[in-house]
């Protein structure tokens, strides 16, 4: 896999947090259904403590799932690397897969310049976050290139956003 190729993918609130005490800001069913649409059958690539988050401590049914951790994680079905060339490594073994990486908020730092396109889920609120991701309004060499009409679920408003590294 070349570099910038992969794909970030989150759900950040107003002022790009993504989490707070160890879980996503929001519950949101169309974002659930929409991540779920994109990663389906390709490759996720998240960090400990978002592998740590999902439920049970499994891996995404029905997908490839990596976690990049400084220690090896010893979990079924998860494909472990802690380093970027480790991680392009085994990215290799699964030519014509679309990589995602799904979180947490170093994750996102560290690969954000190997990323090509961003799919993020913008909430027009306020989520109390304690963790950010880095913001890509202001991220130089990214645009917004696509944005869906405002969408609005339990109250929440939030739209469909790409950005496209130029």
């Amino acid at each position: 896999m070349k570099t910038n190729n992969l794909i970030l993918i989150a759900c950040a609130d107003s002022s790009w947090g993504i989490g707070k005490n160890g879980c996503l800001l929001f519950s949101l069913k169309k974002d659930m259904e929409f991540f779920r649409s994109l990663t389906m059958g390709n490759v996720v690539i998240m960090g400990r403590r978002t592998f740590d988050s999902l439920p049970g401590k499994k891996p995404l049914r029905g997908r490839i799932n990596m976690v990049f951790s400084r220690r090896a994680v010893d979990a079924a079905n998860i494909v472990s690397v802690s380093s970027v060339d480790g991680l392009f490594s085994a990215l290799g073994r699964y030519p014509g897969k679309k990589a995602f990486v799904i979180g947490g908020s170093e994750i996102y730092r560290l690969l954000l310049p190997y990323c090509s396109r961003a799919y993020i889920t913008r909430v027009d609120a306020d989520g109390g976050a304690e963790v950010f991701m880095p913001d890509l309004d202001e991220a130089p060499g990214w645009l917004l290139t696509e944005k869906s009409d405002i969408v609005t679920e339990n109250g929440v408003p939030f739209r469909f956003c790409v950005y496209d590294r130029q």
